[in-house]
Parts: C-alpha cells; sequence; structure tokens
C-alpha cells in the first residue's frame, strides 16, 4: 500500500514510488515515473464501472424505505466509449506535458526565469515555444451525457498530490500536483477562475496564494504570470477547466483573453489544458479560438453527441435496469427499451432520472410495476422543464432543435472548429503508413521481441541507474551550480544570485511596486 503524507494545513498527499517505464520517452523523469501504470481498455473499463451494492431481499422492505434505497441508481456508473476514449487521451496528455518539465532539465529552470522577466511589463508573453510535445483538447457533448461524472472518476484513478524526498539517491524535494479541475465563473469572468485556481492550489498544499492575492490587489495580467510560476512551482500535470461554455457571457474581450491565456498554458508553461462544456461553448471556439489555437498542439477535440438506440444504449439501460426495489420483479424488454429512449432522447442523465422517478411512482402508487404506459406518465408529469428540448429532438428538425444550444450539436462539417484536426487525422494516417513501410526495412523483429530485450536490458542496466543519473545531471542544474559555486568558495547566496536565480528584494513578485 502506498505510504501516504498529511501536508501542513493541506491534503493527505501519497508518497512518491518510482516504477520503470517501457516508454524510452517516459524513462527518468519522477514526475512520469510516478504515475499509474497505462492501462488496456478492458483494465480502464473494470477501474472505472462502479455498481453500488444491492440486494433482492431490499424488495420485502415497507415502501418508505426502498423510495430511499432508490437514490443508490444515481450512483452507478457505466463506462461508455467516450470513457475509455477520454481516459486514454488524458493519459498521454499528463505524461506529454512532464516530458519537457523533468526537474532534472534545463527548461524548469528557464521557465521560471523567463516569467520573472516578463513580470516588469505585466503581460504574459505567447511568442515562447517551450514544450511543443504538451497537449490538450477539448471535450464537447450535450448537456447531461456525462462528461463531468466520466472525468471525475478517470482523474481519481491518480493521485491528485504526490510528495517527492528522493529521486533514488539523488535529492529531490518537492510536491506534484497531478491534476487540477476548475469550473469557469458563471459570468466567464477570468479574474474569478485565477482567484478559484489559487484557493484549490492553498488548500491542496496548504500555501497562501489568495490570500496575498487578495493583499496585493494584482491586474489580471500581473496574476496570469504568477499562476505561470504557480503551476511551474506546484509541477501541475494538468489543468481541467469545466462548463467553458460560460465564455459565451463574458464580457467584450473577455473570452478572447482568457482563450488566448489557456494557449500560453500549453505552449509556453508545457501545461496541458481540457476545456470541457455544451455545444453552447461552440460560438466562442469558432469564433475566438481559432486563431488561438494556432499552436497548441491539440491532436483531436472530442464531440461528444447523445447516445444513439444501439448497443451502447442497451449497455446503459442494463446497467441501471437491476437496480429495482418494486416488489415485482420487472423484466427488461425492447418495448421498455424503445419508450426510454423515446421520452429520453439518448441522454444519459434523463434516463437515469425516469427510471428512477418510475419506480418511485410505483412504489408510492402501489402498483410496484413499470411498464411503458408508466414510463410515458412519469415523464410528461415528472419531467415537465425538459419536455419542450425532448420533443425537439426527437422531432429532428433543426429549427426546433436549435433553439436549445445545450443538448443539439449542429449539423455541419465543423471546419470552423476542427478543420486543423481533419487534416491532422488524414497526415497521421498517412505518416503512419510511410512509418509502417520504413520499419518494415529497417526492422524485421516483431514489436514483442524488442520489448521483451528492452525488459531486459533495463534489468541489466538497474545496477548502474544511480550512477548515470548523477552523470546526467545538466550543468544548469540548481545542485551542480551549488556544488561548483563550493569549490570557487562562494556561498550558496552568492552563486546562485550570480547566476540569476535569485532575485533583489525589490524585484519580489509578492512586494514592492511591480504588483
Amino acid at each position: 500500500m502506498t505510504d501516504r503524507i498529511l501536508i501542513p494545513d493541506g491534503c493527505s498527499a501519497e508518497v512518491a514510488e518510482y516504477k520503470e517505464q517501457i516508454i524510452p520517452d517516459y524513462k527518468n523523469n519522477p514526475f512520469i515515473e510516478v504515475l499509474p501504470p497505462l492501462l488496456t481498455a478492458s483494465e480502464v473499463i473494470e477501474k472505472l464501472a462502479f455498481y453500488p451494492s444491492y440486494n433482492v431481499e431490499e424488495r420485502k422492505l415497507d415502501s418508505h424505505h426502498r423510495i430511499h434505497l432508490i437514490n443508490r441508481i444515481f450512483q452507478v456508473f457505466q463506462p461508455l466509449p467516450m470513457s475509455i476514449k477520454l481516459e486514454s487521451r488524458i493519459s498521454r496528455s499528463i505524461r506529454q506535458g512532464y516530458i519537457t518539465r523533468n526537474p532534472y532539465g534545463w527548461q524548469l529552470a528557464q521557465g521560471f526565469r523567463q516569467d520573472y522577466e516578463h513580470l516588469g511589463n505585466g503581460a504574459v508573453d505567447d511568442s515562447r515555444m517551450v514544450n511543443p510535445s504538451s497537449s490538450g483538447f477539448t471535450l464537447l457533448g450535450v448537456s447531461g451525457l456525462g462528461k463531468t461524472s466520466a472525468l471525475n472518476h478517470i482523474l481519481r484513478l491518480y493521485p491528485q498530490v504526490i510528495v517527492h524526498k528522493g529521486y533514488y539517491e539523488t535529492p529531490l524535494s518537492t510536491y506534484q500536483v497531478v491534476w487540477l479541475k476548475l469550473e469557469c465563473p458563471y459570468d466567464g469572468s477570468i479574474k474569478g477562475l485565477l482567484y478559484d485556481f489559487f484557493i484549490s492550489i492553498d488548500r491542496l498544499l496548504g500555501t497562501n496564494y489568495h490570500q496575498k492575492m487578495v493583499k496585493t490587489r494584482p491586474t489580471t495580467d500581473m496574476m496570469l504570470t504568477v499562476m505561470n510560476q504557480v503551476v511551474r512551482n506546484t509541477n501541475l500535470g494538468l489543468l481541467v477547466i469545466d462548463e467553458i461554455q460560460h465564455l459565451s457571457t463574458a464580457k467584450s474581450g473577455g473570452s478572447q483573453k482568457m482563450l488566448n491565456f489557456f494557449v500560453n498554458l500549453v505552449n509556453n508553461v508545457g501545461l496541458p489544458v481540457i476545456m470541457v462544456g455544451t455545444p453552447k461553448a461552440m460560438g466562442v471556439l469558432q469564433g475566438e479560438f481559432r486563431k488561438a489555437r494556432r499552436g497548441i498542439g491539440i491532436d483531436g477535440d472530442m464531440i461528444c453527441d447523445r447516445l444513439k438506440k444501439d448497443k451502447v444504449w442497451n449497455l446503459l439501460v442494463q446497467s441501471i435496469w437491476h437496480y429495482q426495489w418494486t416488489k415485482k420483479e420487472i423484466q427488461l424488454t425492447d418495448e421498455l427499451i424503445d419508450t426510454l429512449y423515446h421520452e429520453t432522447q439518448g441522454i444519459p442523465d434523463l434516463l437515469i432520472k425516469l427510471y428512477a422517478t418510475a419506480q418511485a411512482y410505483a412504489i408510492s402508487s402501489g402498483k410496484e410495476d413499470i411498464t411503458p404506459s408508466i414510463l410515458r406518465k412519469v415523464a410528461k408529469e415528472n419531467l415537465q422543464l425538459v419536455q419542450p428540448m425532448v420533443k425537439a429532438l426527437r422531432s429532428g428538425s433543426i429549427r426546433e432543435m436549435v433553439k436549445y444550444e445545450d443538448v443539439y450539436i449542429p449539423n455541419i462539417d465543423l471546419n470552423d472548429v476542427l478543420v486543423s484536426t481533419k487534416e491532422k487525422v488524414k497526415l497521421n494516417f498517412a505518416a503512419e503508413e510511410l512509418l509502417n513501410k520504413i520499419k518494415e526495412k529497417e526492422n524485421d523483429r516483431s514489436i514483442e521481441e524488442t520489448i521483451n530485450k528492452e525488459v531486459v536490458m533495463n534489468k541489466k542496466q538497474s545496477k548502474q541507474k544511480v550512477k548515470e543519473k548523477r552523470e546526467q545531471i545538466n550543468p544548469h542544474d540548481i545542485r551542480y551550480i551549488v556544488q561548483q559555486g563550493e569549490k570557487d568558495n562562494k556561498s550558496v547566496y552568492e552563486i546562485l544570485k550570480e547566476k540569476r536565480y535569485i532575485k533583489d528584494f525589490k524585484s519580489d513578485i509578492f512586494t514592492g511596486g511591480i504588483i
């Protein structure tokens, strides 16, 4: 079992345990080696799925008890194809983002230095490209699809905070915040989002960034630069911004500024950013983000529509139908499945609410049965607020569906939003075909044989690991600089100031007149 440690005034964090990596790009990087193992699709389903306990004997309880048990249906989580794809994207995004943010590499220290240099002009420079390998993407899906629920289950596969005490025999004392999830403020305020960011970091690490921000009252541009510093200082691996559709209500220029900042985090800080929202956000993305995303490194966005009436829909219905507290055991029929789809139009959230409400009606009315007619009655009487939207979706009329931005994805080519993604897909297919031909000529060994040899080689080199890591320390590494200073009879302060790692008191970001 992984050891845990309580951060003073913060959260309970895991103590780092490093794992050997098969993929060469992920080796010798403590921020990657500490992450959970890569998962197959089957393992993802097994880890994400959640089915609460159920006992058929509960059917014998009194009606007022059974009605309370119905809420257990809302705990069910059935992984869907969207969930499996999303887990894979998040897994890659976190690791790719850490590639050039290795604590033993020079890029991390360079990023700190560049941000301090830009504090004077109070602006975020988006002209630099420090981490082209990092990737972020946009997840858009109809309201009630389960985007947030899937995200929460996937993020829980990763420890949120990890404490590093030492990388094998090499000194390393730092916190690693693997992921952070925020909600875009309802008014699209970038300052509100920044305050939420600092509050969240303080809650995890026991810091006082928010208090300093309130006390100094910095400008938004200055807060953005400080956020860059905090992202690097906490080794944040992934930032998820939910409810991105709220940007549509931002004041003039606000949405563009926030989107530009997200691009800066990806391009210059190397932080993968995932933006999540409903189709309502497409208006902002089409108008503003088209320019901002020119270098974001996204390998395809995820646009998820409501479920079709197919095997996936049947699977979802079956996953919740098991939970019944009516005295009569009700067999699932094709007619019931069709009725559920007709009344919810493939929106999972409405499906669960309709099924739960139908059970409550069946129990309280004494009917103890669920029939197609009961489902229609419950939908009409208890889901009145969503009836206009469901009716519009059922009609298939674009004129009717466009009235409801949160549940309708325009039936267009999405050229303004996804043109670069489509081109990347074509290029990827072409590149993959070419790469396969090259591999056939250069390497006739199987992948399995290659991996086996790689594992054997890792075992042979394990005894030399500590020595190799010491030799790999970059001249820019702060420990190397201190050691060289000691040889020249210079104090730690003197050598670090000489190398511009220590700023003068007047230049401190939380003192003086800069903020």
